[in-house]
């Protein structure tokens, strides 16, 4: 059951991660910020793969890096949709959006894992789904703002972050398989560094390698701070998966969603309004619901 506490604390650490990632975005592309972040993680996770001592046994098979390459290029794609979202729309909005992939992960559990699908797992499925939808509905204020944008521009933001999320449950599964008798720390290392080819390969792709020139300290300060937490989450996510089902360790990880809000409301004064409100509460009671059975 220590999987549980890994979970948890990849919870707390992915609450942490999207803040200064949201401020360091402000003077800079999220493309490159985000080539900048997977820098700051693949180097906490080599760190880590020292410290521990978890190198690469010789007895991986080809189809674990198969599956964990596949996984890092999820993941790429899931993080470049989530933070060019982030950099569009408010935390609370693109980050429910992207916890939906959680009913989606625990959805692919079911019919490729054959992870057992109880009862109270699907109430809790049906709440977290209702309390997503709950989470993107506007206020009276955030109304009479939005009526002052194009269609095209309100959506933009709920495009990238629904990518991020459909991304994110096949990074789920594509781990478990990967995962399989790897130690947790060394494959969440080899992933990184795919992750961290692919977010480079598209800045010189885009040529946006130039804007990096004019990157303020403070900004590369952020993404660093971002890109620890974001490491820290990585390594006890991966933790908990290699030892618990896919189908809970994910929505515990989900529950970042809480302190996201509380940081998004201290440090970019965002309000959620009563819709928001009782979808939060709708998304943390369904993800309890999912651990009655443990």
């Amino acid at each position: 059951m220590t999987w549980i506490f890994f979970a948890l604390g990849s919870a707390l650490f992915a609450a942490l991660q999207s803040i200064p990632a949201k401020a360091g975005m402000k003077h800079i592309d999220s493309t490159a910020a985000t080539a900048l972040r997977t820098t700051v993680i693949l180097l906490f996770a080599w760190l880590m793969v020292w410290i521990t001592g978890q190198s690469a046994p010789p007895h991986i098979s080809v189809k674990s890096y198969l599956f964990l390459a596949l996984s890092g290029v999820a993941t790429g794609a899931s993080w470049l949709c989530y933070y060019h979202a982030l950099h569009l729309g408010t935390v609370n909005k693109v980050t429910a959006v992207d916890k939906s992939s959680t009913v989606l992960s625990m959805l692919l559990a079911f019919a490729v894992l054959r992870e057992p699908l109880s009862a109270n797992m699907i109430v809790g499925m049906i709440a977290i789904a209702g309390g997503t939808v709950l989470m993107l509905k506007k206020g009276k204020r955030e109304q009479s703002a939005a009526d002052g944008q194009s269609g095209a521009e309100n959506r933009k933001w709920f495009a990238y972050a629904a990518l991020s999320a459909v991304f994110a449950a096949l990074t789920s599964i594509l781990a478990k398989y990967g995962i399989e008798n790897v130690p947790s720390n060394y494959a969440t290392a080899f992933r990184t560094g795919i992750v961290l080819v692919m977010a480079w390969l598209v800045v010189f792709i885009q040529k946006k390698q130039t804007a990096l020139k004019n990157v303020r300290k403070k900004d590369i300060v952020f993404i660093a701070l971002s890109g620890i937490a974001g490491g820290a989450s990585w390594l006890c996510y991966y933790r908990a998966l290699q030892s618990g089902p896919a189908s809970v360790v994910v929505p515990i990880d989900k529950l970042s969603i809480l302190g996201t809000a509380l940081f998004a409301r201290i440090f970019f004064h965002e309000k959620l309004n009563p819709y928001q409100k009782t979808g939060l509460v709708l998304i943390t009671a369904g993800t309890l619901v999912l651990l009655v059975h443990f």
